[in-house]
């Protein structure tokens, strides 16, 4: 950019300066703080906003029928019953392997 005002400048043109971004004053800076602040809603208008948007998206949700609910509760509860047994079943053999060890080394 500084060898186009270079040349510019040589060829008698006077250079552009609308292209330099100005900084706003601390002033004009203040006002449009209290400017967004105003136009903020509110604390209770927020949660009203907010409730009113849950409503409409749980309104999209596509829920599952009562015979759905029942059968994926039937299976969490056989699954839950499957890994109890198999827990217990481990459980059960480290407790007799070391049993065995201890009664081996202790005799």
């Amino acid at each position: 950019m500084a060898e186009n005002e270079k040349l510019g400048q040589a060829a008698g043109q006077v250079p552009d300066t609308s292209k330099t971004p100005e900084k706003p004053a601390k002033a004009d800076k203040a006002k449009k703080d209290k400017a967004d602040k105003k136009s903020k809603p509110g604390f209770f208008a927020r949660i009203g906003k907010w409730f009113k948007e849950m409503k409409s998206e749980l309104k999209k949700v596509q829920w599952p029928t009562t015979k759905q609910t029942v059968n994926n509760t039937i299976i969490v509860i056989v699954c839950c019953i499957v890994v109890g047994i198999c827990i217990w079943l481990f459980d059960w053999l480290a407790q007799a392997i070391i049993s065995a060890l201890l009664d081996l080394f202790k005799g």
